[in-house]
């Protein structure tokens, strides 16, 4: 299955990723692709084992700054700098140092700290929601709710937030320029370090006063580090969750007996907030990965200054790992998905992803038992990017 045959932005992949995956897994368990419009070459791999090796894998890079110059340029052609000196971009020890900052504020404990707090923003954007009758799921709520979290986290002004969201789409969507997501890149960069200026006067109870003040081993994070870093907090903080949301309620939506199982059965909440990241992979690819010298992956060899990716929805629907992996199951167990990735570079955020939408579906099931989509499915929009999954729109009415 050559790879220019593999289009994973066409309107009918997007729509259903599920039966390319599926070939891939089984034709053409990793392939070199082209990203169709800033013309990016990648690797990518497909198989769950092959997933999880190149997760965990020491012999690639997560820092572009190892790579040549004319590699480099590449990475850097559709992408502000500033927002790439973050842990996700990073290798030991700088990776160690950068996640000992934060990891602190996103444990078990501190998140569960937060879920009064979560509960009731919740509710509030629910409640709005219902008194409508009828809306965007995804603008209403799903988008909304994780954002207004994250960055009362950080410290940020919640009513910035669809300023945040026009920079992210700029920067993610594949028929986004160049030179538009470096323009978008650019204000996100002045606007994070205007509100580090502001921070450094002001401090505050938040996460972004703290990494100011943290040090780890005698350091602390350099102005570009701190940038780059509430940028990935920021932006990765929501970005899961929204569409863990909106594409977990159109699965209880589309299978109507696991949406009743999980009514009738409260806990099985946890299994099937794990089985809606399965079944829907938020993140359906990897962050890059590179090659700083020639490597052999999945038996290909791979050649130096050269972009791998995991496929992580292909790999939560492999089925030598998942029992009918296309079956969505809302008490699948076990249910041992790479949705938030593997190895050192695991989600931080994981646990408040999981909290998130544990509390939003409870909800939903009390408050809006009668919610179901205001639109056929096949008119139902997603996001062109390969990277992320998502619905651009989920159109509901609450019975």
């Amino acid at each position: 299955m050559p790879g220019r045959s593999l289009d994973l932005w066409s309107p009918a992949h997007r729509a259903n990723p599920r039966p390319l995956y599926a070939r891939m897994r089984e034709q053409s368990p990793i392939v070199r692709l082209v990203e169709p419009l800033r013309q990016m070459p990648f690797w990518v791999v497909t198989r769950y084992d092959d997933t999880v090796e190149v997760l965990r894998d020491e012999r690639l890079t997560k820092d572009p700054r190892k790579l040549s110059a004319q590699a480099r340029s590449t990475v850097f052609r559709s992408a502000q700098q500033g927002l790439l000196e973050h842990m996700l971009a990073s290798d030991p020890p700088d990776h160690t140092r950068l996640r000992a900052l934060v990891s602190q504020a996103f444990t078990p404990k501190r998140v569960e700290a937060l879920r009064p707090r979560i509960l009731t923003l919740a509710t509030e954007l629910l409640e709005a929601a219902l008194a409508r009758g009828s809306v965007d799921f995804i603008d209403a709520f799903a988008f909304p709710f994780p954002v207004i979290v994250i960055a009362e986290m950080l410290g940020i002004p919640t009513e910035d937030r669809d300023q945040f969201r026009e920079w992210t789409q700029a920067l993610f969507a594949p028929d986004s320029s160049p030179e538009h997501s470096m323009a978008a890149g650019r204000s996100f960069v002045q606007y994070l370090s205007t509100l580090i200026q502001r921070r450094q006067t002001e401090p505050g109870e938040d996460l972004l006063s703290a990494l100011m003040a943290a040090e780890e081993q005698g350091e602390r994070l350099s102005p570009t580090e701190l940038t780059s870093m509430v940028f990935l907090l920021l932006v990765a903080g929501h970005e899961t969750t929204v569409n863990l949301l909106g594409s977990g309620l159109l699965a209880l939506l589309a299978h109507p007996e696991q949406h009743e199982r999980l009514r009738g059965d409260r806990k099985l909440m946890g299994p099937a907030v794990e089985e809606m990241l399965r079944y829907c992979s938020p993140v359906e690819t990897s962050t890059a990965r590179f090659t700083v010298d020639p490597i052999e992956v999945c038996g290909q060899i791979i050649p130096a200054n050269e972009m791998v990716v995991a496929g992580l929805m292909a790999a939560n629907h492999d089925p030598e790992v998942f029992a009918e992996p296309d079956r969505f199951d809302v008490g699948r167990t076990p249910n041992r998905h790479v949705a938030f990735g593997s190895g050192i570079h695991f989600c931080l955020g994981a646990p408040l992803a999981r909290m998130e939408a544990a509390v939003a579906f409870e909800l939903l099931l009390n408050r809006a038992p009668g919610v179901r989509l205001a639109v056929e499915p096949e008119r139902l929009e997603w996001r062109k990017t390969a990277f992320i999954r998502g619905l651009e729109h989920l159109p509901v009415t609450f019975g």
